[in-house]
């Protein structure tokens, strides 16, 4: 797996770095207006299992942060990141090229209104962030996803994440990921462990139809929604955004690790949705799906092992980071970003373009396996977004 945990570490340290410097001055970022017809409300929860030690730090029970964002009776704006998020990466920011103070933080908001009361009962999806990344940067997607009637709860991975904010102004910063099999397979279970324990915890939150629960993620985050799909029935369809599901891919040498989710397959509907990627190592792009000589050999395995529901689509001339809110921020930083080193993380796609579709692929998912709405958006190719193919 050395190629594509470089190329997720890579990724993960763009996302901390271009997501988190915080500034007085510099440009508002707008994130794109949800799309749906409900208002969104938003709050976030400290959950504690007092059953399981951290992995990490074993002298502690394992704790983590979610936010809820969900269809309110009200509308308003809120902050995009905490401050102490924001605070954690000021200098990182640098590294890819961009002056410090480019971005001003304090005035880039959500569209969600803080606190506001939940509007009704919904069906509840889960989302895992990236390796590393925490999990406020993809907001873009899962703000509309709520947006559309949903109660979505986006979770951060302590210890992992690159910083997690608690209650009372306490951060815990990420510790060294190695990329070993070892190491991934630490992560990965526990990953599924947390996803587990927070699924336990829904029927806490008011609103939350537990009768209906879908799952996604980006690059290690999709693994971890489908292989929490293979030990926990609760969840009944998923979502792979452009993520591979092994512990170690086989390349230069390694062993092939793939995930039970591969070996085993599933029996409920899931979505795979890719990047077209450059390999790091001959500079030939080539297409994240199915089909034998993918990069990826982990969704070739999985596809004739897939019982259950199945499509693949392939965000043409996007790359790994075009699946968080990288594609919505880099785009207005102008001249302060380098035309290449942007390209390098989200590609050439056209970036609303490219939201647009993600929403609207995403909404559509879930309409049909969590409510029964059949849009037929998944069919086949759509001359509405021709920036995904379909692979059939």
């Amino acid at each position: 797996m050395r190629m594509l945990i470089a190329v997720n570490r890579r990724s993960a340290l763009l996302l901390a770095a271009a997501l988190m410097a915080p500034s007085s001055r510099g440009v508002r970022i707008a994130l794109p207006r949800p799309t749906g017809v409900h208002p969104i409300g938003t709050t976030t929860a400290h959950l504690v299992d007092h059953a399981r030690r951290d992995p990490w730090h074993p002298e502690r029970a394992r704790e983590l942060m979610v936010t809820l964002t969900y269809p309110a009776r009200r509308s308003g704006h809120t902050a995009w990141l905490p401050p102490s998020v924001a605070d954690y990466a000021d200098t990182q920011l640098a590294a890819m090229g961009v002056a410090l103070n480019s971005v001003d933080w304090a005035k880039s908001t959500r569209y969600a209104c803080d606190g506001a009361p939940i509007s009704g009962r919904f069906p509840v999806v889960l989302f895992s962030p990236g390796l590393q990344a925490p999990r406020e940067p993809y907001s873009a997607l899962t703000d509309d996803l709520a947006s559309h009637g949903y109660f979505v709860v986006s979770m951060s991975h302590t210890y992992e994440a690159a910083a997690v904010e608690f209650p009372g102004g306490r951060v815990e910063r990420g510790v060294e990921i190695s990329g070993s099999p070892e190491s991934m397979k630490r992560v990965i279970d526990t990953r599924v462990a947390d996803t587990r324990f927070v699924l336990d915890q829904l029927g806490r939150f008011k609103g939350a139809d537990l009768s209906r629960i879908g799952a996604f993620g980006h690059s290690s985050g999709e693994y971890t929604a489908g292989e929490t799909m293979v030990w926990d029935r609760r969840i009944g369809a998923g979502i792979n955004l452009d993520g591979a599901m092994c512990y170690s891919s086989g390349i230069d040498g390694t062993p092939y690790l793939p995930g039970e989710v591969v070996t085993r397959g599933l029996d409920r509907p899931f979505l795979l949705l890719g990047e077209q990627m450059r390999h790091p190592d001959t500079g030939v792009n080539g297409m994240h799906d199915h089909r034998p000589g993918s990069f990826d050999r982990t969704w070739v395995d999985f596809w004739p092992n897939q019982r259950g529901y199945r499509r693949d689509f392939t965000l043409h001339a996007g790359r790994h980071l075009s699946f968080s809110d990288l594609q919505v921020l880099l785009p207005q930083l102008g001249t302060r970003l380098s035309l290449a080193a942007r390209e390098a993380a989200i590609g050439t796609v056209d970036p609303t373009r490219s939201v647009a579709a993600q929403r609207a692929y995403v909404a559509a998912f879930f309409d049909l396996h969590l409510r029964g709405r059949d849009t037929r958006l998944l069919d086949g190719p759509s001359p509405a977004f021709p920036e995904l193919t379909f692979v059939p």
